[in-house]
């Protein structure tokens, strides 16, 4: 009975709102005209700070309509749970023109006449891919300039309404927003929307999507975009077609666009990059039963007759190398001629898909009115908490105007504090990877022991050996500290680099980025680093074994070689983030608003405003963007510094991509409250680390190599030491194994039981043996090896260096047809601009304005003629 006079209770209310004749799906005020803009919500909760918060408010909304903006206020009864107020706001048209020439927003005057690129012969192919005309481009294409409000009648004004996009509003109003002031506390005056929701004065601060996403908005007045957006592209049913970036600008601004546009590129190069790989792993999959190293272990009469030494102390005893035969047989998936053209490759693709980006950037600059972009007016703005904490003030040298500033002392001491902290965390992640290599050198003789000892085990033991066990378990556990370090730093290094007041926006952004990827790069690449260069080349031999804190032995390497472990670690790492990363986007936000819904809401969806159904959404903050980007440019770290360990990592990047564009958009579309718009003509500071790691991927590709590769010990016995003409890598096998005699084990390390007497057994190095004159020590054939080792890395490093320069020099960061376009729009700009002002000098001649001279009007004129002769 209660729940039934709720829902009619309700139902009363609503019918108030039916009787205005507005759909519950309206993005207009009462009237039905004026657009909602903006949307502030609050609620009226009567505690000790009540008085306050109000007080706040009415100063605040008071400003802002002094400001010129327009409000209506949505009473807490007309709410599902009778508790929360929405403050809508309206831009009228003198506000719009004021702040548009404040934030130099470029505007048509004239359409485009310039002709449309030269038809694609392959466009019939890709037909299936693309998307309707109307969709791709929603708009005619315009030439633009920056508004001026003396200047209304050159540009194309039709309608005042519509003239200004729903993106353009919601960043005027946002710019309002964030500069309002509401009062003075403790000596300081205050302002801007973000302290009011910081300290719960409101509770949320967004603008409108303009419909639902299942459905057309009923009202004829919207362009149901949401709508489109959802339907061709953020279901994951379309993911092989082509992304409506035209339209993504349109309604969610540049900077996200230029996101979508990056990843889409990015995925769009991975397929070259995936078929090659996929072919090199063919080939390693073809030629497995070629592989001779893999035969003679495999073989009972080498591999069998050949006794290996104990892997741990005491504990664990004599094996035969043909139990590691299936191991050895995988490892030539990775470890073969292949890995060595894969690499080299990977070098190139890098630096084309660098270059090619550059290109398909300077064309979005252009088609998205970007040429010009003022940074200084956008990012360079002085950020409102940087005003508010710098109570001090000095002259600006440039404006002359008086600007506040952060003393040099302070800086310097924040400075400290936040480097301090920094080391510190990524001291701690060393110290947690230091913390697996212990569990890595702990456990390995328990799983040693156990396989070797357990009868259960016996059918996988040949499979997954010791070494394998002991990665795999030692992958899974870095991983989830991994992520556990993730969690704690992304809000320690929000919290140091607010501490350090950054001036601008951009400075900003880029010492967050700084932060996190220094930090991201150290957590997620240092277990890889471990096993490519480090593990097994501190080892030492049997007799005199290196020992981590004198205590744990330090690991082997597997007979065919390492890298198959470091396959394992970058499998698990990078596709274990991958999946994180999915269930992270989609799963987490979904299940957030549908607890929400359930939670809050008893009755229908269509009982409930534009504006309520939006506050119950996520909140795609700030940060949303650094995030995607954060974690797409660590993926693209394990595609290319590591690469020449697994060639199919670019083929699981792929895979992940594809789904991580239909993700993004969906949770964009769908989850989340619409974002404020913001301007961006390039990926920013991204672009410079992508070149740092694309000149680090080939020194970290060619070490993987020389140092982790059987490659270039292979290349050595093939050239210099094979005695077999007709099979010259037969023998190999038995060459890379020194001899060391039993009797010469130390007490600390010899093992407790030797039932069959062996007297030598075989460890893996290049050692004279023990009736040699030089006893243990490196024989020659190791020197030999190392100085190949240490050629190959300098001419593949200056091979690909050079290729990757002249690719570079080759290509043009700008194409030939954009540069010429720009000319072209800034030439008929001008004239366009020089002839309305002409046109303006006609008429204040024909009124008898005598400030119009004639020398002025012949000195505009040939300001025209000067025009067309640059």
């Amino acid at each position: 009975q209660q729940s039934g006079r709720k829902y009619n209770l309700f139902l009363k209310r609503r019918l108030r709102i039916d009787k205005r004749h507005q759909s519950k799906d309206s993005i207009f005020f009462r009237d039905g005209v004026r657009r909602i803009d903006f949307v502030l919500s609050y609620v009226d909760d009567l505690n000790k700070e009540w008085e306050k918060k109000l007080e706040r408010r009415k100063e605040f909304e008071s400003n802002l309509q002094k400001a010129g903006l327009e409000l209506e206020t949505e009473d807490k009864k007309e709410s599902e749970d009778g508790k929360i107020f929405f403050v809508k706001i309206h831009a009228p048209w003198e506000v719009l023109i004021t702040y548009a020439e404040v934030l130099n927003i470029k505007v048509p005057i004239k359409e485009n006449d310039i002709p449309s690129m030269v038809e694609n012969p392959l466009d019939c192919v890709l037909f299936p891919l693309r998307l309707p005309e109307k969709v791709m481009h929603p708009e005619p294409d315009y030439f633009t300039a920056p508004f001026s409000k003396d200047k209304q009648e050159l540009y194309l004004i039709n309608d005042e309404s519509t003239f200004f996009s729903p993106s353009m509003r919601n960043r005027i109003v946002n710019y309002i927003l964030t500069r309002c002031p509401y009062g003075t506390e403790e000596g300081k005056k205050k302002f801007g929307i973000k302290r009011l929701l910081n300290n719960g004065t409101y509770t949320a601060a967004y603008p409108l999507h303009d419909c639902q996403y299942w459905k057309k908005a009923n009202d004829p007045n919207c362009d149901s975009e949401r709508y489109t957006l959802y339907m061709e592209w953020a279901r994951f049913l379309r993911f092989y077609k082509e992304q409506p970036l035209d339209l993504i600008r349109k309604y969610y601004g540049e900077k996200i666009g230029i996101y979508f546009a990056w990843l889409g590129f990015y995925t769009e190069m991975l397929f070259l990059a995936a078929v090659v790989g996929l072919i090199c792993f063919l080939y390693g999959l073809f030629t497995m039963d070629e592989n001779m190293s893999s035969k003679e272990i495999c073989d009972p009469a080498i591999g069998g007759e050949i006794i290996m030494c104990p892997l741990c102390d005491k504990e664990c005893e004599y094996w035969r190398l043909n139990t590691t035969c299936e191991s050895s047989q995988y490892s030539h998936l990775f470890d073969n001629v292949a890995t060595l053209f894969f690499a080299i490759f990977m070098g190139i693709w890098v630096t084309l898909f660098l270059e090619f980006w550059k290109r398909r950037q300077a064309r979005l600059k252009y088609e998205w009115d970007l040429v010009d972009f003022e940074e200084e007016q956008q990012q360079l703005q002085l950020r409102p908490e940087y005003e508010a904490k710098c109570t001090q003030k000095k002259r600006n040298p440039v404006t002359q105007e008086m600007e506040p500033y952060l003393p040099l002392t302070s800086q310097a001491m924040r400075f400290c504090i936040s480097g301090a902290t920094v080391l510190f965390w990524v001291s701690l992640i060393i110290a947690s990877m230091i913390a697996v290599i212990v569990y890595r050198l702990a456990v390995y003789a328990a799983f040693a022991s156990l396989m070797e000892n357990t009868q259960t085990l016996q059918p996988i033991s040949g499979l997954l050996t010791p070494q394998l066990a002991t990665s795999v378990t030692a992958s899974c556990l870095n991983f989830v500290i991994i992520m556990i370090l993730n969690f704690f730093y992304e809000r320690i290094a929000i919290w140091i680099t607010d501490m350090e007041i950054p001036r601008t926006h951009m400075e900003y952004e880029n010492r967050l980025t700084m932060k996190m990827f220094l930090f991201q790069f150290v957590n997620y690449y240092s277990s890889c680093f471990y096993v490519a260069f480090f593990k097994g080349k501190f080892v030492g031999y049997p007799g005199a074994y290196t020992y981590m804190f004198n205590r744990w032995r330090n690991e082997e390497c597997d007979p065919a070689g390492c890298l198959i472990e470091l396959t394992t670690q970058l499998t698990i790492v990078m596709a274990g983030k991958q999946i994180w990363g999915n269930i992270q986007e989609a799963i987490v936000p979904w299940i957030c608003n549908w607890w929400g819904r359930r939670k809050a809401r008893n009755n229908p969806e269509n009982l409930y405003s534009r504006w309520e159904q939006d506050h119950d959404l996520q909140t795609f903050g700030a940060l949303g963007l650094f995030y995607e980007y954060l974690e797409m440019v660590i993926q693209f770290g394990f595609i290319t510094l590591f690469v020449a360990s697994f060639p199919l990592a670019p083929l699981l990047a792929l895979m992940n991509n594809i789904l991580e564009i239909r993700v993004d958009s969906w949770k964009l579309t769908t989850q989340y409250r619409r974002p404020v718009a913001a301007k961006a003509h390039s990926i920013g500071v991204w672009q410079e680390i992508l070149n740092g790691m694309a000149i680090l991927s080939v020194v970290t590709n060619a070490f993987i190599v020389a140092f982790t590769s059987d490659m270039i010990p292979r290349l050595v016995y093939y050239y210099a030491y094979s005695e077999n003409e007709d099979s010259p890598m037969s023998g190999y096998i038995n060459n890379s194994l020194s001899v060391f005699l039993i009797s010469d084990f130390p007490e600390r390390n010899e093992p407790k039981e030797n039932p069959e007497n062996f007297v030598i057994c075989r460890y893996r190095d290049y050692r004279y043996p023990p009736d040699h004159e030089r006893k243990y020590l490196h024989t020659m054939q190791f020197w030999h090896i190392l100085a190949a080792k240490l050629a190959f890395i300098i001419i593949m490093e200056h091979v690909v260096f050079i290729v990757k320069f002249f690719v570079a020099w080759m290509i043009p960061d700008v194409p030939a047809d954009v540069k010429a376009k720009i000319k072209r729009e800034k030439y008929l700009t001008q004239k366009i601009l020089h002839e309305y002002e002409l046109e303006k000098l006609k008429e204040r001649l024909c009124q008898g304005d005598k400030r119009a001279t004639e020398k002025e009007f012949i000195a505009t004129e040939g300001r025209m003629e000067l025009s067309r002769a640059m």
